[in-house]
């Protein structure tokens, strides 16, 4: 378990060694500015840390009140398949005729759209009921392949943003750091992994990218 990083003690503190009268706007930007740096590298750390992207963002959705029924929903998108690459298929261990089914979806949260996923898998190493499932159905892929014990191995890990700017940790008072109130980008992290069954065979590789409403919450406080 990953312990989670909180962001408000780190604005409680900041809050406590400001000067008085230092409590104006400027100040709440920075103070938002830390509080987002938690909250992005607290899920970052999650997300590495899970070995189901699905179970994640469906605790994050309940812990931080983002729909009034958290459960995620995959949501497809229609258009052309990605073809799968020779690197892949070595990645995965499959040969060239081996057929892969891809999979691209929205993963949602009430009305939020928390992340998109390009998913390429191995139908072989499934249930014909996964499969089924996943063909015709908006269940996730992590949910429907759960019983098979599944894991993740991390490939890559981007933070696209980062609150704070470069340095901060260095600044000596309050007056040097940049105190703007931030505006959230769509697109927080990327992640590719693969996903490995209870015996660590690979059923799947996954490349998701994690968007601006996980962070929703903080505009209503």
């Amino acid at each position: 378990m990953v312990p989670r990083m909180a962001a408000r003690p780190a604005a409680a503190l900041l809050l406590a060694l400001a000067p008085a009268g230092a409590l104006a706007a400027p100040l709440d930007g920075y103070v938002r500015r830390l509080e987002y740096a938690a909250l992005v590298s607290d899920l970052n750390a999650r997300l590495l840390a899970t070995r189901s992207a699905t179970q994640t963002l469906e605790g994050w959705c309940r812990l931080h009140r983002l729909a009034d029924r958290p459960a995620i929903v995959a949501e497809r998108i229609a258009g052309a398949d990605k073809p799968i690459s020779a690197e892949q298929r070595g990645r995965l261990g499959i040969g060239a005729d081996e057929p892969v089914r891809y999979r691209h979806v929205r993963l949602r949260c009430g009305d939020r759209v928390l992340s998109e996923a390009d998913n390429w898998y191995v139908p072989s190493r499934l249930t014909p009921e996964m499969n089924a499932l996943l063909d015709g159905g908006d269940t996730p892929f992590g949910t429907v392949v759960a019983p098979l014990g599944i894991a993740r191995r991390p490939m890559s890990a981007e933070q696209l943003w980062w609150p704070l700017a470069e340095g901060w940790e260095m600044y000596r008072d309050i007056e040097a750091a940049d105190r703007s109130l931030p505006s959230v980008p769509a697109e927080l992290i990327r992640h590719r992994a693969i996903v490995v069954d209870r015996s660590g065979r690979p059923i799947a590789e996954v490349a998701e990218t994690y968007g601006a409403p996980l962070l929703d919450f903080m505009s209503a406080r």
